[in-house]
């Protein structure tokens, strides 16, 4: 798979694309579903196919720090848009340029001049162009285009607004059922303030590309890519108050693991919330509050989830 940064960077022979455009936050079982589509479809018309993204996703742009957080990252977006054997990815950053076009210019300088996309398929909630004025009706004048119905389980729509609903009710399962897989936040381990050394519970800290997640608090989890098996945690997501922070950070200790690993790429797995995160009068509270976290996620087990 190959990704393509800027629109301004499409200067390479082609014959056309099977294509799809949006978002895709979550890469939840529709989107999946429409991905299918598309590589399908390619492969029947022998041309590539292609995903148009944005960065930063629509809703950010708009609405700045009000935005509904995320639920997955550029990259893993991008994992598993590879693994469904996607050739190009098309990465437009979304400004000004792009916010003002109206649906008419986005198809005819972006969708045809520029990629001559031959076939497009997407959500039947899709909506592009200056105030969303763009459409299936408008699409199909001028490209041949496919509506992917909305999947709907258990009389719930599978949407990101639904996961991320679930995310903040800490219903992991029902998101994990509208994900089609479980839910995580995958990052490279940086260096921290050490505090959580200082403590007695050393951590991982995993540098957080979107502050703002669809989950706050103390949770068990699962961590991956360490040994040959999963690793138990105890992992908080916020602010710290305790020490008045003033970033939203991710932080995990790892059960019965004291290995080095500053730079390597983890993925955490939430299974449980264990507790909000408060602020404590001191430290020393801190960190008996922590040794009831440990001990508590100490009675899980890999074969409990």
């Amino acid at each position: 798979m190959q990704l393509i940064r800027d629109i301004d960077n499409i200067k390479f022979p082609h014959n056309g694309y099977v294509a799809s455009i949006g978002n895709y936050d979550g890469m939840h079982l529709g989107h999946q579903r429409i991905i299918s589509k598309v590589k399908a479809q390619s492969l029947a018309m022998k041309l590539p196919s292609l995903v148009i993204i944005f960065e930063p996703q629509t809703t950010e742009y708009f609405l700045k720090q009000h935005a509904n957080p995320r639920l997955m990252s550029l990259r893993e977006k991008l994992v598993i848009l590879q693994s469904y054997g996607i050739d190009w990815v098309l990465c437009l950053r979304f400004n000004d340029r792009l916010a003002n076009m109206t649906a008419e210019q986005f198809i005819q300088d972006i969708l045809l001049q520029r990629l001559s996309i031959q076939h497009i398929i997407f959500g039947d909630d899709f909506a592009f162009g200056n105030n969303r004025t763009g459409g299936f009706e408008l699409l199909q004048q001028y490209i041949a285009t496919e509506k992917v119905p909305t999947i709907q389980i258990n009389n719930t729509k599978v949407s990101s607004t639904h996961i991320r609903q679930a995310l903040a009710a800490n219903d992991f399962k029902s998101a994990a059922t509208l994900l089609g897989r479980s839910y995580t936040i995958s990052g490279r381990v940086a260096h921290g303030d050490k505090l959580g050394h200082k403590l007695g519970f050393p951590t991982a800290n995993i540098y957080l590309q979107h502050k703002i997640l669809p989950i706050r608090g103390v949770y068990i989890t699962k961590v991956y890519n360490l040994a040959n098996k999963a690793l138990i945690g105890v992992t908080n997501v916020g602010n710290r108050p305790t020490i008045n922070g003033s970033r939203n950070v991710l932080e995990v200790h790892l059960l019965n693991f004291a290995k080095d690993i500053y730079g390597k790429r983890i993925t955490i797995e939430f299974i449980k919330k264990l507790r909000d995160e408060i602020k404590f009068a001191s430290l020393d509270e801190l960190k008996q509050q922590i040794e009831k976290d440990v001990k508590q996620a100490s009675t899980f087990t890999v074969k409990d989830s």
